[in-house]
């Protein structure tokens, strides 16, 4: 099979919105140049579109156009290193996942432990926040949370209020074990990250738990947080006015 068969037969196997690149077919066909100087020309001719420089994505055409692919498929090189994981979406990426807002932002935003300077990829900013735990695919769920208590005053288009009512349902909803997974994660972010998820785990009834926050915290500290004492019968418990 010729190069540009080849190269049009997988793409033609791909699931639209599959971001894709050089490399993928250069180890098939050992052919760098072949594979892109096709790529380009068909990028040209509107059969894929060029997301950033080497990257691709086969589209999926509506009545309003091609539809971008999912902010997962966007970044995947900067979440996983041959099969390492590395980085997971956070902070605007994911507020609109769970709940916290009903906007889609246009800023991805990565967790890892070695970040780098933000910068443009086609439509998007990515963005990168610095996560001191360990990243494991099963404690992602749970950094998600905590890095959106961290920026409760940074999610668009809802009041403080508001989000801090949904992050009681959120910490309602998890078993036991991931609250106390939870708590101890919380233990490498910052003081005020600390005392707000006190302070939720404890207005659901879980004070328990809280135990290891607590200890954490200077006792005079005061963290200032508007609108949380109306929601968290304990917020003055733990310093937050």
């Amino acid at each position: 099979m010729k190069t540009v068969e080849y190269i049009a037969f997988t793409i033609d196997r791909l699931p639209k919105g599959y971001v894709f690149t050089y490399a993928d077919f250069v180890t098939k066909v050992n052919r760098k140049e072949a594979v892109i100087k096709t790529l380009n020309r068909m990028a040209a001719s509107g059969k894929i579109v060029k997301l950033a420089k080497g990257k691709f994505y086969k589209p999926e055409t509506t009545v309003f156009g091609n539809l971008q692919p999912n902010q997962a498929q966007v970044v995947k090189d900067l979440l996983e290193n041959n099969g390492k994981l590395i980085g997971y979406l956070t902070g605007y990426s994911i507020y609109n996942q769970l709940g916290l807002t009903t906007q889609i932002s246009n800023i991805i935003q990565i967790g890892k432990n070695e970040t780098r300077p933000s910068f443009k990829r086609e439509r998007y900013t990515i963005s990168f926040i610095k996560q001191k735990n360990t990243i494991t695919r099963e404690n992602i769920p749970l950094l998600q949370i905590l890095d959106s208590i961290r920026y409760i005053k940074k999610i668009p288009d809802t009041t403080t209020a508001s989000a801090c009512k949904r992050f009681l349902g959120i910490i309602k909803d998890l078993q036991e074990k991931d609250k106390a997974t939870l708590i101890r994660l919380a233990l490498k972010y910052p003081p005020a990250t600390r005392a707000f998820l006190g302070a939720l785990v404890e207005e659901n009834g879980n004070s328990s738990l809280t135990e290891l926050l607590r200890k954490s915290l200077n006792p005079i500290t005061v963290y200032k947080l508007s609108g949380v004492s109306i929601i968290l019968s304990t917020a003055e418990k733990w310093n937050i006015r």
